[in-house]
């Protein structure tokens, strides 16, 4: 009897750990979010150019572009989990840098410290939703997953409601969820400090027995992968960070109602990678991965052509199949490299950023070469990459190899 309750207590307190990763992950992806979001409020404080605003972009995922698959890569050897609760850290003294920061230089020295914050918090806060996760390792990473895009969908919000009233300033509010997320991962830390040691060494001694895949298989396979984050962020870098100037320039919308958009597409990205993980882990990950790609671009194509209110429709769909995949593109990764949890975590996670931010300068430069408009219409034939899942190998056929 003592056994069963204290098998059920470690249950719920696993089952904690994961919902307070995922919490972490809201308020990590929020705060980062809000720069983007805030691109118009930085313009116009400081007189900035579409290129200055990419490099703004560029800055923030580049950084964590950089560091995340460095830090991954280290603590699959020596877990560290006082980096939880110090990514948070990075990520206040950012924000708190954002609201004073009165030159370019400075606005980008804060935000790469948001962007460190962020490198930190996702290849080891993956790894806990990975020793969460039991058997449904798809369902895992979408919760953790979810975290991240409901802190995407409210950082429009934020910005609409809390700080455009107040200006630049009023990014100090967002010291307030650093300094909750700095509590939480304090608490997380502790449990990870217990349970890593045990956990991480059985993992890594069935990884040796497990791993076959030859190197040419891993990068055929890794690179239709990073085929398809390109498609996928580079695409979402043209939304989160120029569609709501395309939609202020073309229907006259003032910031907070071309914010309505970006809300309905991080929305719906919530609901769809809550259903992407637990669907690819009953009809297969393969089949879940192309379509949340290439699915989305007939969506994506008749956007930029849709009226205000059709927009906001379109946006919808395209979140909730686009956002669908992310989280089931990890797992697929994670299991053609078993015992490695940290370090694809961060160079997915790393990739996804760095595709952004070097999107982000591009699409910039874009937009005041040829127009925000033109750059919009180009983007939204991305999607259309999707096609190039179809080269995956089957689960089953890695299940087999494996």
């Amino acid at each position: 009897m003592n056994t069963s309750i204290a098998v059920q207590r470690s249950a719920q307190r696993t089952s904690t750990m994961l919902l307070g990763v995922s919490f972490a992950h809201l308020l990590n992806d929020a705060m980062q979010a809000a720069v983007p979001a805030g691109f118009p409020i930085f313009q116009q404080s400081m007189n900035l150019s579409f290129a200055q605003v990419g490099w703004v972009a560029f800055t923030l995922n580049i950084t964590a572009s950089i560091l995340q698959p460095l830090i991954g890569r280290y603590t699959d050897r020596r877990p560290l989990p006082i980096l939880l609760p110090m990514g948070m850290l990075f990520t206040l003294i950012g924000v708190i840098g954002l609201a004073l920061a009165s030159s370019f230089f400075l606005l980008l020295s804060s935000v790469a410290l948001i962007g460190v914050g962020s490198s930190i918090l996702h290849p080891e806060s993956s790894r806990v939703a990975h020793l969460s996760a039991g058997k449904s390792k798809g369902l895992a990473q979408s919760i953790f997953q979810i975290g991240g895009n409901t802190g995407q969908a409210l950082a429009p919000l934020l910005i609409a409601f809390f700080i455009v009233p107040q200006g630049q300033g009023g990014f100090l509010w967002f010291a307030i969820l650093a300094i909750i997320g700095i509590g939480v991962q304090w608490y997380i830390s502790k449990w990870y400090g217990q349970q890593v040691a045990s956990r991480e060494s059985k993992s890594r001694a069935s990884a040796g027995a497990q791993r076959r895949f030859s190197n040419r298989y891993i990068a055929f396979v890794f690179t239709v992968l990073i085929i398809l984050l390109f498609s996928k962020f580079v695409y979402l870098a043209s939304m989160t960070g120029y569609y709501a100037f395309y939609a202020m320039e073309r229907f006259h919308l003032s910031l907070e109602q071309a914010q309505i958009c970006m809300f309905a597409l991080q929305f719906a990205g919530m609901v769809g990678t809550l259903i992407g993980g637990p669907l690819a882990d009953r009809i297969g990950r393969k089949t879940v991965i192309w379509f949340s790609i290439f699915g989305t671009a007939p969506f994506s194509l008749l956007l930029p052509y849709a009226s205000p209110a059709w927009a906001i429709v379109l946006c919808l769909c395209i979140g909730l199949i686009l956002m669908s995949g992310f989280s089931v593109i990890i797992v697929y990764a994670q299991e053609m490299m078993p015992g490695n949890v940290g370090t694809v975590a961060g160079l997915f996670f790393g990739l996804s950023f760095g595709l952004g931010g070097i999107g982000s300068v591009v699409l910039g430069w874009a937009a005041d070469v040829i127009s925000i408009s033109s750059m919009m219409h180009i983007c939204s034939w991305l999607p259309l990459l999707g096609v190039v899942a179809f080269l995956l190998p089957k689960d089953r056929k890695l299940v087999a190899t494996a």
